[in-house]
């Protein structure tokens, strides 16, 4: 059967390599966008995932960890007191504008965090020691966000809010959506954003093991008024959902892989019909001399998977190709193994429902109709 099928694709290499290109096309489109999309919703939900160990405790109104309320910190006090609680971690998100020796300026988030956990970050750290953080005027900042935070390095000095401060170190791979992370304490985050003493936008909570976290979290969103407890992999969840539909992301990023298997399905299918009328003399004797319409289907369906699955080893290296390329750009993202399943099944699918137009065409052909051609 492989090797029939096989003499049918090298008799016309140009509809073979045609079929083929369309696969790579479509793999390596649906591949690049969906990369692109991990990376984007991997920033959005960067602070959440990277402090998954703790309970999340926001305000009651908020589903989107990037948008946060100020708390009062009196509510530290609340939550220190539920049972099962060990400790509670104020966290503050600040806005603010960088100025930089070139003159370049720069929107960026301040993350400040409290001694000596720094829960909240910072987090893959390259330079440096979280406890550097702890000098006066530092600041820690992502090595991929140098072109936008005007090419300082560390050791150097620029402005946040028109207060002087230095790079006392740099994360590698930390991406926000939308905007720059710099790290520093919760005090000077408070300094240098304008927020009281008595404020912060979330409280990260430790909890003994031997004590349910589900409980802990039912204690507070049913007791503390004002407050919201978040297992960090919902609040995930939730930011994702929250800023995908404020952006168009997904329907932006959805459009284009719904393209791409169009794609792969109109060349490989009309490739594959064109091949086969080509061969209508060859597939009616096949059939004259017995072949049934089984082993016709069977000797298609051979094709179009051969061109399928070389077709995706190729497409798949041009993504992998992408992925390293943009990598020492910053963008960042892995794709899980049932991603990489996914691509092989729908590359099979546009395979298959591509030589339905030829399996149709050709097994609906009697035997005797090859003398009339």
């Amino acid at each position: 059967m492989f090797k029939t099928a096989y003499r049918f694709l090298v008799y016309d290499k140009a509809k073979s390599i045609g079929a083929m290109s369309g696969v790579i096309l479509s793999v390596f489109l649906i591949g690049q966008q969906s990369g692109i999309f991990i990376f984007l919703t991997d920033a959005m939900s960067s602070l959440v995932r990277n402090n998954a160990q703790y309970i999340w405790v926001i305000d009651d109104k908020t589903t989107n960890a990037n948008s946060l309320s100020a708390l009062d910190m009196r509510k530290a006090r609340e939550l220190a007191s539920v049972p099962g609680v060990t400790r509670v971690n104020p966290m503050v998100l600040a806005g603010g504008t960088a100025r930089f020796a070139n003159g370049k300026t720069s929107g960026i988030q301040m993350i400040g965090t409290q001694y000596p956990e720094w829960a909240g970050g910072p987090w893959n750290l390259e330079t440096g020691k979280k406890t550097d953080l702890l000098q006066d005027g530092a600041v820690m900042t992502e090595y991929f966000d140098r072109d936008a935070l005007g090419d300082a390095v560390v050791g150097d000095y620029f402005e946040i809010n028109g207060k002087q401060v230095y790079i006392a170190g740099n994360t590698r791979g930390v991406r926000s959506f939308g905007g720059v992370y710099v790290f520093t304490t919760i005090e000077r985050a408070r300094f240098l954003g304008g927020i009281p003493n008595d404020k912060a936008n979330a409280f990260l909570l430790q909890w003994d093991p031997n004590t349910s976290r589900d409980q802990i979290i039912y204690h507070i969103n049913t007791h503390l008024k004002g407050l919201r407890a978040w297992k960090s992999e919902e609040l995930t969840s939730a930011t994702i959902s929250e800023v995908l539909k404020s952006s168009g992301i997904g329907f932006s990023v959805g459009t284009l892989i719904v393209f791409a298997l169009i794609t792969g399905f109109v060349i490989i299918g009309l490739t594959l019909y064109s091949a086969a009328i080509d061969r209508i003399k060859d597939y009616g004797t096949l059939k004259a001399i017995g072949a049934t319409n089984g082993y016709i289907r069977r000797l298609i369906l051979t094709q179009a998977i051969t061109l399928a699955l070389v077709g995706f080893v190729l497409g798949f290296a041009l993504v992998m190709a992408f992925k390293n390329g943009i990598a020492q750009a910053g963008t960042l993202f892995e794709f899980p193994l049932w991603l990489q399943a996914g691509f092989v099944v729908i590359t099979l699918l546009i395979a298959f429902t591509g030589s339905w137009f030829a399996i149709r065409r050709i097994t609906g052909l009697e035997p005797s109709a090859i003398f009339r051609i």
